[in-house]
């Protein structure tokens, strides 16, 4: 049963793209369960247990939910395998084990991670032309700066092209405070950040600021322009398929945990 839960587990939320090497393996292990529930644990935990038996992560430790929401989800992708279980179809699970195994003891390291992010951020880099473009780039992108301005005390500069541009220590720094601490949300959030490009953009996302389809649509405003412009390429659509999934999985967590 080990091998079955380091196929699962994926890497980490590091490596979101491990859910595309996932779905490259061909072997995959017949179910061996019956039935896949909802316990609840210490201190308002919820585990998911296996024909009454509590699944472990790759590192032994028991698989333990914050919230009754993402345990059930969790136990839903179990429940949804048939013959053979394809940790490809299961990216909740994976980014649980990531989470209890990958974060809960470097928490520091992953929000300093995403801390490098906001020096960089691709919210900082615009277009010069065409304005059609440019205009889009500030439709989807300034509230987001305004808002981190206004409400974090987060100023940053922007810059044309691809030159990098320095940012204020100050503003990294307002930025830095205000992630979570918890691992979940702290795994969740890495997630979006990587998948996106944008910090800013996974910050705005867990605080409420926008939703999952704004903050996605926002992160592909480059992209979907050249879409229009040259039309898509199906082998790139597939790849952005699998990412949404993961992404959408990260904001159903940072959804569930408030």
């Amino acid at each position: 049963m080990r091998e079955l839960f380091d196929e699962v587990a994926g890497k980490s939320p590091l490596d979101p793209n491990e859910a595309a090497r996932q779905s490259s393996r061909p072997v995959l292990r017949r179910r061996f369960y019956a039935e896949a529930e909802v316990a609840s644990a210490e201190e308002g935990s919820f585990v998911v247990t296996l024909d009454g038996r509590t699944i472990k992560t790759p590192a032994r430790r028991v698989m333990s939910a914050p919230a009754k929401e993402i345990a059930e989800a969790i136990a839903v992708e179990w429940r949804s395998q048939a013959e053979t279980v394809d940790p490809a179809s299961m990216p909740l699970t994976r980014l649980a084990n990531s989470v209890i195994d990958g974060v809960a003891d470097r928490a520091d390291e992953v929000a300093d991670d995403i801390a490098r992010y906001f020096g960089s951020d691709a919210l900082f880099y615009r277009a010069e032309h065409p304005q059609a473009l440019v205009t889009r780039q500030a439709q989807h992108w300034d509230p987001v700066l305004f808002w981190a301005a206004d409400e974090l005390g987060a100023h940053f500069i922007l810059a044309q092209g691809v030159m990098h541009v320095g940012q204020p220590e100050a503003a990294i720094a307002a930025v830095r405070a205000v992630l979570p601490e918890d691992p979940w949300r702290l795994g969740a959030m890495h997630v979006a950040t990587t998948l996106t490009g944008s910090a800013l953009l996974a910050l705005a996302l867990l605080r409420g600021r926008l939703d999952a389809d704004a903050v996605w649509t926002a992160a592909h405003v480059d992209e979907d322009w050249n879409v229009e412009q040259w039309g898509a390429d199906e082998e790139v659509s597939a790849r952005r398929a699998a990412r949404r999934t993961e992404f959408d999985v990260a904001s159903r967590i940072l959804a569930a945990l408030g």
